[in-house]
């Protein structure tokens, strides 16, 4: 772990926890959903903020997985206010029903962790023949944001404080095809290589809270738009390749953060004092880091947003 010990600007470093980032933050009053958050780094990420007073809504598409979890944070935070909702990334109808279910419950929504992935896995189309990895990790996510959008900006008129959206990227966003994101040949299956593509769907993360930090800004709302690497983790996602998750595993100890620190950046982005009024900012390991020269490319982030809109058919401009 040395090399994650550095500490940045913000006092923080690789290898901080999410509870330490998030020490003495009164999170009492804030609803938070978290998509994702029945396994891996998703699981911490609502512990911790259920830990600091945060009401959770943990958006899974496996509820059963979900409810145990919500057991066990229970135990250990009694006071904990958490709810478990279903929801499915790559399929539209189900973000659609989520969206519609959650505003018409009437409840707040200050902070928004689009949290939830799909990693290399082999072509697959999603239920809306969309591929996969992109379907999940960005347009998924893209359209619960834009569905979820009008309720932020209620919660913030109503509680006078400041709404955060924070989109769960990697440092596999440099890793995309050399184009960035294939606008024509997203479903193309000969031009499909599972890291490529899901590299593209990470870079579309960064791409999209950039749009969307733009144009939050243009409106004069008070709502912040960020991205993150939460750390190489060594969870269950690489289950699609065996051989691969040999080798990681064994150099994993070296290079990998354990559960709490990976959770740690997410937490410091969607409660920390500290990021205040930061927006389309990249964060990487608690600090604000410089992500590839094509995630800054304002010109493909609206093109992304375009191509976003037209296949999710959602014509509400912001």
């Amino acid at each position: 772990m040395w090399i994650f010990s550095r500490k940045g600007p913000s006092g923080f470093s690789g290898s901080s926890t999410a509870e330490e980032v998030t020490q003495g933050i009164d999170g009492a009053g804030l609803t938070a959903i978290v998509t994702g958050a029945s396994s891996g780094i998703g699981v911490e990420t609502a512990r911790v903020l259920a830990l600091r007073g945060v009401h959770v809504v943990m958006a899974v598409r496996n509820v059963d997985a979900a409810n145990k979890v919500k057991e066990a944070i229970l135990k250990e935070v009694p006071t904990a206010k958490i709810d478990v909702m279903e929801l499915d990334l790559s399929s539209m109808a189900s973000v659609r029903n989520f969206a519609s279910e959650y505003n018409s419950l009437g409840l707040p929504l200050n902070i928004l962790i689009n949290n939830a992935a799909v990693i290399a896995s082999p072509f697959i189309r999603s239920k809306d023949n969309i591929e996969l990895q992109f379907a999940t990790n960005h347009i998924g996510h893209f359209l619960l944001t834009n569905l979820l959008l009008e309720t932020m900006k209620n919660t913030v008129l109503e509680s006078k404080k400041e709404g955060r959206i924070v989109n769960v990227s990697s440092e596999g966003h440099r890793m995309s095809y050399r184009e960035g994101i294939l606008f024509d040949k997203i479903n193309d299956e000969s031009r499909y290589y599972s890291w490529f593509a899901y590299g593209q769907s990470k870079l579309a993360n960064i791409l999209h809270a950039n749009e969307l930090a733009r144009r939050l800004k243009e409106e004069g709302v008070e709502i912040t738009a960020n991205s993150l690497h939460p750390g190489v983790i060594s969870t269950n996602l690489l289950r699609h390749h065996h051989i691969l998750e040999g080798i990681f595993n064994t150099l994993a100890k070296y290079v990998t953060k354990n559960i709490p620190q990976g959770a740690a950046t997410t937490c410091y982005v969607a409660l920390h004092p500290q990021v205040k009024g930061e927006s389309g900012k990249y964060f990487l390991d608690s600090n604000i880091a410089d992500p590839s020269s094509l995630s800054k490319d304002a010109e493909l982030a609206k093109k992304l947003w375009d191509l976003s809109l037209s296949l999710t058919n959602h014509q509400h401009h912001l």
